[in-house]
């Protein structure tokens, strides 16, 4: 595995998708995984290569900014299975290979049968962190605050949790906001600046609970949130218990990419020759999202929470349950 950037045991994306390569690697009775953490991203091609050379069968590199360095990987070596988390979709000219110009020409499932991208639906995660907050909200005026507009899965998250709010109480009110309009690091890598966009945003729109959806910059709106007063939700994986006291203080839960079970789920599918090429998505169908636990906040939540997100979740297993607008889904306006 090569991850994204920062520590092996980030506590989030990191770390909980070596876990899943970790439980299918014990499941399958092979070694533990070996693993690189770059120092940055001008080592991505390196350190894939590093793997590539010491012959390993399955290489698992993670997050969207990997993309293009994993796909020339795997055009390079069609004998090695390449697994991507957060990197659909793969954009690829009509030889396979990367294309920065994202005209996307190539159909990669073709091109590059070595090769899955695992994605996710966001817009039930957000369904879900959607019906909490109407719950947990007095004020029934809710927020989220996206890293950039640019970012289609935090578009989604957003999507959903509204829907999902709209379900408990159709008059709630759901502020949005978004940090940057750009890719900058402001967007999902200024912790500072995130605490200081959220303080802004709690004052002026009056919210009691806020779901962020902006990585590293995204702590610092939880941070805001705890600061106010109000309640704040995690995103991607259980923030509760991956950031900790204190920072976790008003945290009442997290809408999850369970990519644990993603990368396992993937791993033990190139060993049966049964996972997909191309993009495969990880829904409620197949554990691939969820809500994390209440923690210490479960004696605010009355047995008719859980009611509600389990018919939500068998909603979406039957494909009965609309989390998404149909048009624009994943795209800001």
């Amino acid at each position: 595995m090569v991850t994204d950037l920062g520590t092996l045991n980030d506590k989030g994306y990191n770390e909980y998708s070596y876990k899943g390569a970790v439980d299918a690697a014990t499941s399958l009775g092979a070694s533990s995984p070996s693993s690189i953490v770059p120092k940055d991203s001008s080592e991505y091609k390196a350190d894939i290569q590093q793997f590539v050379d010491q012959k390993f069968a399955v290489i698992v590199t993670i997050g969207f900014n990997m993309t293009s360095a994993t796909v020339a990987a795997a055009k390079a070596n069609p004998t090695i299975h390449f697994v991507g988390v957060d990197q659909s979709p793969a954009c690829v000219d009509p030889t396979g290979a990367p294309d920065s110009t994202f005209a996307c020409k190539g159909d990669a499932k073709k091109l590059l049968p070595n090769y899955t991208s695992l994605y996710f639906a966001e817009d039930q995660a957000g369904y879900l962190a959607g019906i909490v907050a109407a719950y947990a909200s007095k004020a029934n005026i809710i927020g989220a605050i996206g890293g950039t507009t640019l970012c289609a899965p935090c578009v989604r998250f957003i999507q959903g949790y509204e829907l999902g709010a709209r379900s408990v109480k159709p008059s709630i009110v759901v502020k949005s906001s978004y940090v940057t309009r750009d890719f900058s690091a402001a967007a999902f890598s200024d912790p500072a600046g995130g605490k200081i966009f959220a303080s802004t945003f709690i004052k002026s729109n009056k919210v009691d609970v806020l779901f962020q959806v902006a990585g590293a910059t995204g702590n610092g709106v939880l941070e805001a949130a705890c600061a106010s007063k109000i309640y704040g939700i995690g995103v991607n994986v259980d923030q509760w218990s991956s950031l900790g006291a204190p920072a976790n203080a008003c945290i009442i839960t997290s809408a999850e990419k369970r990519v644990e079970s993603a990368v396992k789920q993937a791993v033990m599918g190139i060993a049966a020759d049964t996972l997909a090429a191309g993009d495969v998505l990880f829904n409620a169908a197949n554990d691939g999202i969820g809500a994390s636990d209440f923690h210490d906040k479960a004696s605010m939540f009355g047995p008719e929470v859980k009611a509600a997100l389990d018919a939500a979740l068998a909603g979406m297993k039957a494909g009965t349950l609309k989390t998404c607008p149909d048009t624009g889904c994943g795209v800001f306006k």
